[in-house]
């Protein structure tokens, strides 16, 4: 491996690409793992199905069935994953002591255990608000025409937020919050501009009180599981609302048309918004959220990020909960094949490229875009794995397997 990477450090170099300088870029990555992934989004506030457009789908033996077995997963999913790591949490992973506590009664109190956690394991945390699985969910919640209802929704993220900033001052750095909400009609209807103008209200009172350590994300969708017909916040809505009021918008992958490319609204955002949240998975034809892999979409998304030199301006959270594999190699093959592409985008000679394209020469362009390909990036990310004492390749399968049969096997 050694000699592979001094191979591919003079290649690289012939470039002008300084390979330690990647290996340092990318060991700050700050790949954020989502903790859903490790029990299909049930959560621990009740064992009810999932509701409010979403689905998991698989029934592979071994999830976790509380926060312990769930913290147990993500440390040795970590193990095996080379540089830096971050856990985004949803509000239904608090630690409530077998107590009810509703969701607009929840507070930073009911995650000192995780906030404890972030410490020992240096794991910084992001947040979720919960808007799914809930007896108030129904079709609509924070644009509920109910008062009571979306009083309620509003209740619950003001405390979302109040816990993410707790969090943040935790761990001394801001935690990310995103407010995804599934609203929206399974039919036609006729009252989209109400329930548009509910949903400005009930951000505008929600983001009222300015918090220091935290960053408030937006996340859009074309339409959930049975909200086939109209959904209310739509790329439009949140696009507009983030740019006019400062907030950053979330690109989750899963969440266009097949045939639009999330890649494409890097550059088109970060002229307008200060910041950007990636929600990466795989869509198979739509947000089927399939364990991410290292394909064209994903190559291209953190291709357009470096490009634009958006490193800093972007935050990095995983998000798939592919119930039909082992949970512990969903996590290390999807952290693993992100953090591939990121390594693949630094790697490009875009300065090269970038001059040839000014200039007009298309053929030197497509030959450079079409040789990186075949460059040797695999050996660097090898060498990284190396460095962060993980397994190298598909060594890492050994491992899944005898924690499988150790231990998630037998729950």
């Amino acid at each position: 491996m050694s000699k592979a990477y001094q191979i591919a450090r003079e290649r690289y170099a012939a470039l002008g690409i300084d390979t330690e300088k990647v290996l340092s870029q990318l060991q700050d990555f700050p790949l954020s793992m989502h903790c859903w992934q490790a029990d299909d989004v049930a959560g621990f506030e009740s064992a009810g199905d999932l509701t409010g457009g979403i689905q998991a789908t698989g029934n592979y033996p071994g999830k976790a069935r509380n926060i312990d077995e769930l913290r147990e997963d993500i440390l040795k999913a970590k193990s095996l994953i080379p540089g830096t790591h971050r856990l985004n949490l949803h509000e239904i992973y608090g630690e409530f002591g077998g107590r009810k506590v509703d969701r607009d009664e929840v507070g930073p109190e009911h995650f000192e255990g995780w906030m404890q956690w972030s410490r020992e394991h240096k794991t910084p945390l992001d947040f979720n608000s919960t808007s799914f699985s809930h007896p108030k969910s129904g079709n609509l919640s924070l644009s509920n025409p109910d008062k009571s209802i979306r009083g309620f929704w509003i209740e619950h993220t003001r405390r979302c937020r109040d816990i993410a900033d707790a969090m943040g001052r935790n761990q001394g750095d801001p935690c990310i919050m995103n407010v995804w909400v599934h609203d929206g009609c399974k039919d036609l209807s006729v009252n989209h501009y109400l329930y548009r103008s509910l949903l400005k209200d009930s951000l505008d009172r929600i983001f009222a009180e300015k918090k220091d350590d935290m960053k408030d994300c937006i996340e859009g969708k074309v339409f959930g599981i049975g909200l086939e017909s109209f959904t209310v916040g739509s790329h439009d809505f949140y696009t507009a609302y983030a740019a006019a009021n400062g907030k950053i918008p979330t690109i989750d992958t899963g969440h266009y048309h097949p045939t639009e490319s999330p890649a494409d609204k890097v550059s088109a955002l970060l002229q307008f918004v200060p910041e950007l949240m990636l929600h990466v998975s795989r869509p198979v034809r739509w947000d089927s959220d399939h364990v991410t892999l290292m394909d064209d979409p994903t190559l291209e998304l953190f291709a357009e990020i470096v490009r634009a030199g958006a490193l800093e301006r972007v935050h990095y959270g995983l998000d798939y909960f592919d119930g039909a594999i082992n949970r512990t190699g969903a996590y290390v093959i999807g952290s693993r094949a992100a953090q591939k592409c990121m390594l693949r985008a630094l790697l490009e000679p875009k300065d090269i490229i970038g001059r040839y394209e000014l200039e007009g020469r298309t053929a030197e362009v497509l030959t450079y875009l079409e040789e990186a390909k075949a460059m040797p990036w695999g050996a660097v990310y090898d060498e990284f794995c190396e460095r962060n004492g993980v397994p190298v390749g598909e060594a890492y399968l050994k491992e899944i397997s005898d924690y499988e049969k150790k231990v998630t096997s037998k729950r």
